[in-house]
């Protein structure tokens, strides 16, 4: 099974300020945010097409987004090994994806496609 990393995220305690920390410091644009009416994360995409992302989630680890071929064959493999924060479910914007989290508090999303 291939194994790509396409979207990194931290956590932050403050959304607006962590947009206005990571737009003025280091000059990133926001890509989007969501959700449209009140939003909790915001992302940035780089060049290369990869994301990297801010969510209001104090207290937890960073996210990591992995793109999979089959992430239900790893959801079988995974479900009863890992602490659970989202089952293997279709997203509203054309995914199929899970995440786990791993000893650490870190979140770990599987995807098949990113959008």
């Amino acid at each position: 099974m291939e194994t790509r990393l396409e979207h990194a995220r931290a956590n932050v305690s403050d959304l607006q300020r962590a947009i206005e920390w990571y737009t003025e410091t280091l000059g990133f644009a926001v890509d989007a945010t969501w959700p449209p009416d009140e939003p909790n994360y915001a992302h940035f995409r780089a060049a290369s097409g990869a994301v990297f992302a801010i969510q209001e989630a104090p207290g937890r680890g960073g996210r990591f987004n992995f793109v999979v071929d089959d992430p239900d064959a790893l959801w079988e493999r995974v479900k009863d090994r890992a602490d659970i924060v989202e089952p293997l479910f279709d997203t509203a914007y054309g995914t199929r994806k899970f995440t786990i989290a791993d000893p650490d508090g870190n979140e770990l999303g599987f995807v098949d496609h990113v959008a």
